[in-house]
């Protein structure tokens, strides 16, 4: 029987706990850990065997990473930066991509069942490695004052009200933006992953009990969910990254 006397076993914040799988000197190494290896791995595995001896004739794992690498690169960083600009930031952005893409999905893989991505500390990561590409090239192309004026749309026309906007565009771009550009990700993900633990459990609790029809619709319930988080871990993962593309070009962008 459950805390709340009913016997069902709500999901919760401990849905996102878990147990170390090992500790080596105090530091604890636990499912969610092993799925971001093994993300990792399985990323640069794939694009090693794809690329590693790449033939003018693809083969069919090719022709796969090709589509993949070219969508990143033409849908997303080209459609940003351009060609010319853009290029050089592909192997960036195509990496971002799919290893979000993969932290994701394995919300909906068995016995895996739990994104990554929904542990807010990864989101975190991987904005600050946009966050320091951004800033770094930002100063880079800009020189401090430039930079300044870059990141606070500084602009002498805008007379009285420029201390104003200065504070509050500096606010949002080097505080807010980062922030939120790792929310976004994390919250998507908790909420769908939270969501579908719900319809799983519901169904499984219901069809032990005398409402067996409202397990079959919590049932199916589960399969929509299923179906809808493999959407949305799609675009988040494509929304990441075309949020990092658009800071670069704000930092590459010259200032008026």
């Amino acid at each position: 029987m459950s805390d709340n006397g009913c016997g069902f076993p709500a999901p919760g914040l401990h849905s996102f706990l878990f147990e170390p799988i090992a500790t080596v000197g105090g530091f604890e190494f636990n499912k969610v850990m092993l799925l971001a290896l093994i993300t990792t791995l399985l990323v640069t595995t794939f694009f090693w065997a794809a690329f590693g001896k790449a033939k003018v004739v693809p083969g069919k794992l090719q022709m796969v990473g090709e589509a993949g690498y070219d969508f990143v690169r033409r849908g997303i960083v080209y459609e940003t930066l351009g060609k010319k600009e853009g290029e050089k930031y592909v192997p960036l952005m195509v990496s971002l991509f799919f290893f979000i893409w993969i932290m994701n999905i394995w919300s909906v893989i068995p016995l895996a069942q739990f994104p990554v991505s929904s542990i807010i500390a990864y989101p975190i990561v991987l904005a600050a490695v946009v966050y320091i590409v951004w800033m770094s090239l930002t100063f880079k192309k800009h020189g401090f004052v430039g930079g300044f004026k870059n990141l606070t749309g500084y602009d002498k026309s805008l007379g009285a009200v420029l201390p104003l906007v200065v504070v509050i565009e500096f606010f949002s771009n080097v505080l807010v933006r980062p922030f939120t550009h790792a929310v976004r990700l994390f919250a998507n993900m908790f909420a769908g992953h939270l969501m579908l633990v719900m319809f799983t459990v519901a169904s499984w609790y219901l069809l032990n009990s005398w409402m067996i029809p409202a397990a079959g619709v919590s049932f199916v319930m589960t399969i929509i969910m299923i179906l809808f988080e493999l959407f949305v871990q799609a675009v988040q993962a494509y929304v990441f990254v075309l949020l990092a593309c658009s800071y670069i070009q704000g930092a590459l962008a010259e200032h008026h």
